[in-house]
Parts: C-alpha cells; structure tokens; sequence
C-alpha cells in the first residue's frame, strides 16, 4: 500500500526562505501568521491529513459514493466522521474572512495546506474545495444578506457548496445553457434544467449544500452574455438561519469515472428550484469567473499533490527493489542486484519529479502569495502588480501545473514497473485520480487560449511585460554570483525564447487566429518553464545565501542547487523546442479535410 508524508520541510523552506513571508507582516491577516503558527499549521496540518484522511484514499477509490432511490447519497466508509474531524479542527475556516467564522490567515498559508489535503484524499478535498469556491463568488458579488445568510455556515464546513455550469449539450461554450430562471413574485426565481459533472452535488457529508447555477432569465439574450447567477440552496434557509423545506433539485444519477470515485460527481435536476439572484441580472459570468479562477488554481495545486505522493512513492520503492546492476559496475556487490536508483532512465523520472514538484510548489504559493497581495497590499500600483501577475500564472498554473503533475504520476508508475499497474500499490489509481485535472474548470487547451487570446494582450501587454522585467532583474543580480550565474544564463535564454514566441505570435496572430490556437499549447508550456525556472533561481539564491550564513539543513540546501542545475540542463532547454513548434504556424495543422482522417 501507498504511503505519504506532507513535505513539511520544503513548504516551510519556500514560505520563509523563498516568499519571505515576514516581509509582509504590515498586511492585514499576515500578523497572523507568525513563523510559530506557520510551523503548528503545518505539521499539525501533515499529522492530520496523513492520519485521518490519508488511509480513507483507497477505500474511497474502490468504494466510491451510492446514490439511492430517493436520490440521497452516501459517501464511502468513514468519510462522514474524517469530514466531522476536519471540521472540527477548523480547517475549512483557515483563509476565509474572519467578519464570517474564518481565521483571516493569508490565502498563502491555506493554499499550503490545500497541497497536504489533496494529496492525502484528492477526492475528499473536492467536498470542501468546492464549497470555498462558492464562497469567494457570494463574496465578491452576493448582496450582505446573502452572506450573512450563507457564509458563516459555508466557512465553518457545516454546509456544503457546489459551482453548476456545465449541460449535457455544452461545456465550455457556456453560450449554448439551457437552464432558465422564471421571476417569482416574492423576488425568488424558478430555477428548471439539468446539470452534468457536478462535483460534490450531493452528499451526506452536509445538512445543506448551496448551489451556484448559470441560468438564463426569460429575456436574455441568447450569447454568454445572458446569463446570471443564481443561489439555489438544497434545503431552503428560513429567515432565522434554521432550515426549512426541501428544494426541487435532486441528484439524478451519478457519473461513472475514471478516478476520484470518493467524490460524487452527479447529474443535477432543477424543477423549479426556488433561487435567488447573485449580483447583476445577465452579469452571471462575471461571478461566475471569480469562481472559476479560484477553482483553477486549486487544480493546478491538484496537480502538484498528485505528482507530490506519487513521487514519494517512486523514491521509496527504486530505493528497495533491486533490479540489475549500474552500468559503471555493481553498486553493491554483496547483494545480488543494485537498487532501481542506480539506473540513469530511472534517475531521469525521479529527477525530472523532483525538479517539477519543488519548482511547482514554489510557483503554486507565489501565484497564493499574489491573490493575497492583489487584495491587501498596502498600494494599488502594488495591488495592481499582483492582479496582473496571478492573472498572467492562473492558466499556466492550471494548465502546465497539471499537464507536469499526469506526466510525473506516470512516470512514478512506470517505474514501479508491472507493480504500478497493480491496484494495491496505489499507483495506477494517481494516474486516475490526476487525469481530470487536465479536464475540468477549463480543459488544458482552453486555458492555453485564454493565456494566448486574452492574458497576454490585457492591457497593452502590461503583465508578460512586467514578468520579463523581474526574469531580467532577477537574472543580472543572479550572475554576480558564480554560483549562481550558469542557472540565471540558463534562465535568460529560455526567456528569450518566451520573449521570441511572444513576439511571433504578436506578429503573425493577427493575420491568422490559428496561428495563436495552434501555438497556444506550446507557448502555455514555455511560460511554465520559465516560471518554474524563475522559481528555482529564487530557492538557488535562498540556499546559497543559507549556506553562506551557516543556516539550516546542509545537505537539504546542496540538494537544492543540484535540483537547480538539473532543471536548468535538462527541462530548460525544451523552451527552444517549443518555440520552434510555434513558429511552425498553422498551415499544415489545418491544411487536411476532415474525411482525410477517416480510416479505409
């Protein structure tokens, strides 16, 4: 069976070390977070989902969710109390807004113990995750009534909450919804339609769950431009915050999946469901969105978790299993094999794992570090520097952040060989359970075009603009050190390359859009190298200047700088490859009809 341990020591070394998180103590929230609550957070955090939630992962997987005729449904064994425990402990209430039940610590600090949740139970965290989400929304655009109402229950984890957008006939062109929302006289509206892949759509983990729905008013226009959102509870709220009667939406039926089976993802009917506008009539998008880049981000993290424990699986078991000999000679002569580790194919995945993760962890909490800035720092050329960056990082968080979580799982099971194909190893079921992350809140290639269509032009290119500037300061106080300066020339010519693909696409997109569709995906890639590169120059300086001062763990630090240089040698120089895909154009990739690919 699997195992995991939260990377306690690295997330501290990145918080401390890397984001120097006690520079921000004049922000509201970060007085919170003192270096003593950051380090109870943590291991308390790592001891609990290990503990608790950690052993639920399997049983989840091969239980999953039971829906019953009246349209409840059940949680696998043990969900219910772990869920009682987390609440409990106030884990939900970490990052939410103390004017509501929460503990007003940085967005930062939550997002560190997210990794841990999720890479303990994936399936599990969705239940909370999801409810967070709708949170931020009502936040952002619920009236004070309406979060009065519902967000001190939300918060505390005693209710539940989902995002409905998806039809059965539409996914991302949410243009093409059919749910409609028909005016009541008491204010409320009428909520009728259905909802597919609704993650946490019914549950006994609750005894309510507050549903966002996109729905069209009698009158909309017909685009994305007509839709609204609303708030349609599953049990209705009285006005002294009891509950009262049943609403009209029910689970159908639930999806059979690939992966995350602990979490049940249901077809949601609404018959006339009573729901209450969020903000503006026809401005449900807007809402909508806040949502989306909240629940993309998570997903990115959910990338680096799954990669994270599938990693720290592959390491254990090459150190145990022993297969063959090194090629320079036996390793250990008095046993009859070496230990996978010595194997360089083998070191490659385990390397490129360990550069991928420790560089996505740092990448994850910087972009956390930016959504608590673009709030609470102190101006708003400030707030407005972090707007930009994490709106720039949101896609390539999710997109690259998850394309490289799969591709690290499936190497982590490629070298438990045919073991990692065997259910008991726990392997096979991170591939699984890693494999909607792509998909879902905006497939990989979507998020490659909102990077490309609309983050990179936003303001003139002001965004990109400012990254390239902080590669290039970065970089040219780097190469004042010799040991440094390898990595930052090797940085400054990947970000070349980015710069280079940037300016072909400004050039060549305009007088064919598929020019930018074809080269999105490769270009999502190289700013994820590139960040991730920005990322490992800064915790290549932090060890450095560590190092020098006598400080911390000596050999954890020396890790570091070889995990750098790797990174720099090994994944650094696909930027150049991938630009060159980019300025192969659209030509051939769209030259053939579509009967040239049918078969005989």
């Amino acid at each position: 069976m699997p195992t995991y341990i939260a990377p306690v020591k690295d997330t501290k070394f990145v918080l401390e070390q890397v984001l120097q998180l006690d520079r921000y103590a004049n922000i509201p929230g970060f007085q919170n977070a003192s270096p003593d609550v950051v380090d109870a957070v943590l291991t308390e955090g790592g001891r609990f989902v290990a503990e608790v939630l950690f052993p639920l992962n399997h049983v989840g997987d091969r239980e999953g969710c039971i829906r019953h005729a009246d349209g409840s449904v059940t949680t696998p064994t043990g969900f219910k109390e772990a869920y009682r425990q987390f609440v409990e402990g106030g884990w939900p209430t970490l990052g939410m807004p103390e004017e509501f039940g929460g503990q007003g610590m940085p967005h930062v600090l939550s997002t560190a113990f997210e990794e841990y949740l999720i890479s303990s139970n994936m399936a599990f965290a969705m239940y909370g995750g999801l409810a967070l989400g709708a949170v931020s929304a009502i936040l952002a655009k619920g009236s004070q009534e309406q979060k009065d109402k519902y967000l001190p229950r939300m918060i505390s984890g005693e209710w539940g909450g989902t995002m409905n957008l998806t039809e059965p006939h539409c996914g991302t062109d949410l243009g093409l919804i059919r749910t409609r929302a028909v005016p009541n006289a008491d204010g409320s509206y009428a909520i009728t339609g259905t909802k597919i892949f609704i993650s946490a759509g019914e549950h006994d983990l609750t005894d309510n769950i507050i549903h966002l729905v996109l729905a069209k008013t009698p009158d909309a226009p017909e685009s994305s431009k007509g839709i609204s959102l609303f708030i349609v509870p599953k049990v209705l709220v009285n006005d002294d915050g009891s509950l009262g009667e049943r609403n009209a939406v029910a689970c159908g039926s639930i999806e059979e999946k690939m992966g995350i089976h602990g979490n049940a993802t249901c077809v949601m009917n609404y018959d006339g469901a009573k729901g209450w506008l969020v903000g503006e009539e026809n401005k449900g998008l807007t809402a909508m969105f806040i949502m989306m880049n909240a629940a993309r981000l998570a997903v990115g993290l959910q990338g680096l978790s799954l990669g994270e424990v599938a990693l720290q699986n592959a390491v254990l078991y090459a150190r145990e299993r022993r297969q063959g000999r090194a090629l320079t000679g036996p390793a250990e002569p008095e046993e009859k094999a070496d230990p996978l580790f010595v194997h360089p194919d083998v070191r490659r995945m385990l390397m490129e794992g360990k550069a991928l993760t420790e560089g996505l962890r740092a990448l994850c909490l910087w972009g956390a570090l930016q959504v608590d800035l673009s709030h609470k720092a102190p101006t708003e050329e400030e707030r407005r520097a972090a707007d930009d960056l994490i709106s720039l990082l949101t896609p390539v968080i999710k997109g690259y952040g998850t394309d490289k979580g799969y591709e690290i799982a499936t190497n982590a099971q490629q070298i438990f060989g045919g073991h990692g194909y065997i259910v008991e190893t726990g392997l096979e079921q991170y591939v699984r359970d890693a494999r909607i992350s792509m998909i879902y809140e905006g497939a990989n290639g979507v998020q490659a075009m909102d990077l490309v269509g609309r983050k990179l032009p936003m303001n003139g290119g002001r965004a990109i603009q400012h990254f390239f500037k902080i590669i290039a300061e970065e970089v040219a106080a780097a190469k004042q050190d010799e040991r440094l300066a390898g990595f930052a020339a090797a940085l400054e010519k990947a970000n070349g390359q980015l710069q280079a693909a940037t300016m072909w696409l400004m050039q060549n997109a305009m007088q064919n859009p598929n020019h930018a569709g074809a080269g999105a995906y490769h270009y999502m890639h190289i700013l994820g190298i590139v960040s991730v590169g920005l990322m490992w120059l800064r915790m290549a300086s932090a060890a450095v200047r560590m190092l020098d001062a006598g400080e911390g763990d000596a050999k954890f630090l020396e890790a570091k700088l070889v995990t750098a240089r790797f990174f720099a040698e090994r994944i650094m120089p696909d930027a150049g490859a991938l630009r060159r895909k980019i300025e192969g154009g659209a030509d051939a990739l769209m030259a053939l009809d579509p009967e040239m690919f049918a078969v005989g």
